[in-house]
């Protein structure tokens, strides 16, 4: 009777977590392409550092720091844009064609006023924004040398933000409408003459001169028109794919409702992208009281676990895609035995690749020329990271589970509020009221999201998500 009553029980806990080979199907239809696409751009994102990294340090570190300030600005795109997607992927699960153009237009009109706002702050203020973390004693000349890389670097890298602002905006609504192939090849046409312009600008190949990280800037900007090009000609030329294009700029006005609706709801999102972003900076900057060699090993560790990051990240789309297709369809048990399976499938996958990764860590700072020390601090990062990618993919995947619900004021708390009232709080007082060496205060920092492991695993099963908020609109 015992062996009985636990067969079933056991049955039923791998059909509530394990999904059928549909399932996975699906799923990776979804993820892979994604997958694909930001695999390339970061393993040319790996590459272009390593290149980077083959002229100096100081031309490293001073990417790194001009590249976290930017990644606030694509952060706040991706708020920008993920905002209006929450309508755009209900409005493509009901056939409502004209609701996708609305959200696409608002998307257009928000990304622009980003754009501008971006360019008036780093042209302002981009020089003491780059400052702000150089501050090892003892090496005033690398300081002031990283500066100037960071600075140069910067200011060329403004040419690219329109076109990735657009890039973003057309790829998002496709992949919202299940188109990823488009944006994934677009994608890899980009990464590719990025890769093969960082050869000859930097180095000064066939002819160029050598530009060091001016010739890295330039050929991210131009990967960033061609990928754009890629994605918005395309799209056009084949509407069949993309009914909800026809006529998208007719007008770039939206029915006042509407937009309300999304700004509101959007807001809270992208307030929380930009304070998130925002915050890993900070926490960069209160890693950076360490020394320059911090900010070197920080530069590889991050730009090496972005490879392994996006399976979790891609799963996280996966559920917003899927899941708010579902909720827009009004197939709400659906939408929430899905959810379930896709959290399981995202911490079972991330523990295998964080396995994977702590194997490959002692051997990825090698490709750096780079100091022992930096190798060593860039080693141990890694290593941390891999320990915790379960626990990140389950928090994102939460966070994607609420946002598709259109929860975006608890995606706000879950997620910006948690890093400014914890994470960075922590990270100040560790940095600089303590001694703490920086391996140990970085892994606490990091340790501490486990605390949004146990928030996130509430919320999602009370189902506070589990709703259609776009049904009325026409």
């Amino acid at each position: 009777m015992d062996t009985k009553a636990k067969k079933p029980g056991k049955t039923g806990l791998r059909k509530k977590l394990i999904g059928d080979k549909s399932f996975y199907k699906m799923v990776l239809t979804v993820t892979i392409p994604i997958m694909i696409q930001n695999g390339i751009t970061n393993f040319v994102s790996l590459l272009d550092n390593i290149m980077v990294g083959q002229v100096g340090t100081e031309q490293m570190s001073g990417v790194a720091v001009a590249n976290q300030l930017l990644f606030v600005f694509n952060i706040c795109i991706f708020g920008a844009i993920s905002g209006a997607g929450i309508f755009g992927a209900r409005f493509y699960g009901s056939r409502n064609y004209e609701g996708v153009r609305n959200a696409f237009r608002f998307k257009l009109l928000i990304c622009g006023a980003l754009v501008v706002l971006g360019v008036l702050i780093f042209v302002t203020g981009g020089e003491g924004l780059v400052s702000l973390y150089l501050n090892e004693e003892g090496s005033a000349q690398d300081a002031a040398r990283t500066l100037v890389y960071g600075k140069n670097y910067l200011m060329c890298m403004l040419a690219g933000l329109v076109p990735y602002a657009l890039a973003q905006v057309y790829a998002s609504t496709l992949r919202e409408a299940g188109e990823t192939v488009l944006p994934m090849k677009a994608g890899i046409a980009a990464v590719l003459v990025n890769l093969v312009l960082n050869y000859i600008l930097i180095y000064g190949k066939f002819g160029a001169p050598a530009l060091g990280v001016v010739g890295a800037a330039i050929a991210t900007v131009i990967s960033r028109y061609v990928e754009c090009l890629i994605v918005a000609f395309f799209s056009h030329g084949k509407k069949g794919k993309a009914p909800w294009l026809d006529g998208v700029y007719r007008t770039l006005r939206i029915p006042s409702h509407l937009a309300g609706q999304i700004f509101l709801r959007g807001m809270p999102l992208m307030v929380n992208e930009a304070l998130w972003s925002a915050g890993m900076a900070v926490l960069m900057q209160c890693y950076s009281l360490r020394g320059l060699s911090v900010i070197a090993g920080l530069n590889i560790s991050s730009t090496i676990s972005n490879l392994f990051n996006v399976v979790y990240l891609a799963l996280g789309n996966a559920v917003a895609i899927i899941v708010g297709q579902l909720l827009g369809a009004g197939k709400m048990e659906e939408a929430r035995d899905t959810d379930t399976k896709l959290l399981f499938f995202a911490v079972a996958g991330c523990l295998g690749i964080g396995l994977l990764m702590m194997g490959v860590a002692p051997l990825f700072p090698r490709l750096y020329n780079t100091t022992p020390q930096v190798r060593a601090l860039a080693e141990r990062f890694i290593l941390i990271v891999a320990a915790l990618m379960p626990v990140q993919a389950f928090t994102n995947a939460c966070y994607f589970t609420m946002r598709s619900g259109g929860k975006t004021f608890v995606t706000f708390l879950f997620d910006s509020v948690f890093l400014w009232v914890v994470s960075i709080p922590l990270a100040f007082v560790l940095s600089r009221f303590t001694s703490l060496p920086i391996v140990p205060l970085y892994f606490l920092c990091q340790a501490v999201d486990i605390l949004k492991c146990v928030v996130g695993f509430v919320m999602v099963k009370r189902g506070v998500w589990i709703h259609n908020f776009v049904t009325a609109e026409k």
